[in-house]
């Protein structure tokens, strides 16, 4: 059966400009970074995909070394998106990033001029592409020159294989520069991709002033803590939860006592405001104003619904702020 989106799918969502450009983002992004692989089955992952679309999710996310293996979620979802999301594609907005390991060799890595062109055009081809939206230098490069990555990332975009580029995990200052090159260069950056949530506010210290200063849009990642954020701990490790899979982004000892005491209280405090503790915990990265989308996982649909369901309680009262603040910044 050929897929027709819900026509009515753009009246509940909000869509957020980007930074200083003339693109709007969805408040809530959809990444392909966990069930997308060869491991898990095409009709879930298609499922996902057509109800985050339904609900108004434009934005798709993914890399080239997303999978398992590496290269299988833009595999997958290149099948996907010919077979349900062809006729839909001037109304989507798909990301993919080079930076990390993705083949052998010295030319498979980090951020010269050849891995990154290179990359992207596998990138397509695996994706059935012409173009993406956004494409993203994964992560800094300690050896090749700044310059060398941002020209990369200029010249993919004057090649009209990418509208926009973008950057992730750069810490404040390496982010001024690579903003200023690409300025410089005629290609202004449009979003950076950080690592950001109630337990890991690093991006508070300096990134997002910058980003606000320079008018580059935010969207961070891992929103929820890799789950944490959610009603998954609240009594405790469960046995087939990630934290106790030995999966090497959560594992147990990251999941402790003071943690999950945090956890309990945060989850009190959502529930006064009428929500569950992970839709608090994305209205709470939204809520600067520099943030322009959250990106979520799900290996459900009910997951992307609870996250669009944050979006009917995005205030926070002063008091509410200040009682997060005391219970993460508590040593108990």
């Amino acid at each position: 059966m050929v897929f027709q989106a819900d026509k009515t799918r753009y009246e509940s969502m909000q869509y957020r400009r980007c930074g200083q450009s003339g693109l709007r983002l969805p408040a809530v992004s959809l990444g392909l970074w966990h069930n997308f692989g060869d491991s898990t089955l095409i009709e879930n992952s298609r499922q996902l995909l057509q109800r985050a679309f339904e609900l108004g999710i434009t934005h798709f996310d993914l890399a080239n070394n997303y999978g398992p293996p590496p290269g299988s979620a833009e595999s997958n979802f290149g099948r996907i998106f010919r077979e349900d999301f062809h006729a839909y594609r001037d109304e989507l907005v798909i990301s993919t990033k080079a930076g990390y390991t993705m083949w052998d060799g010295p030319y498979g890595d980090w951020g010269s001029r050849k891995y990154l062109i290179a990359s992207l055009d596998q990138s397509l081809k695996r994706m059935g592409l012409d173009y993406v939206d956004i494409f993203y230098h994964h992560r800094p490069d300690p050896e090749t020159p700044l310059r060398e990555t941002m020209k990369a990332l200029d010249h993919i975009v004057r090649q009209g294989k990418a509208l926009y580029v973008g950057l992730s995990n750069y810490p404040a200052e390496l982010a001024r520069e690579a903003i200023d090159i690409l300025d410089d260069l005629g290609t202004p950056c449009l979003i950076h991709q950080p690592k950001y949530s109630m337990f890991e506010r690093a991006p508070e210290e300096g990134l997002l002033s910058v980003l606000q200063e320079k008018g580059v849009g935010c969207i961070p990642f891992s929103p929820l803590a890799g789950g944490q954020l959610t009603d998954r701990y609240l009594n405790g490790i469960p046995a087939d939860s990630r934290a106790a899979s030995k999966s090497r982004f959560l594992n147990a000892d990251q999941v402790s006592d003071e943690k999950l005491s945090k956890v309990r209280q945060l989850n009190a405090l959502a529930e006064r405001r009428g929500q569950k503790l992970s839709q608090m915990a994305l209205a709470w990265v939204l809520r600067h104003d520099t943030v322009t989308s959250v990106l979520i996982g799900a290996s459900k649909t009910s997951q992307i619904e609870d996250a669009v369901g944050m979006l009917n309680n995005l205030h926070f009262t002063a008091e509410e702020l200040e009682a997060i603040d005391a219970i993460l910044n508590s040593s108990k």
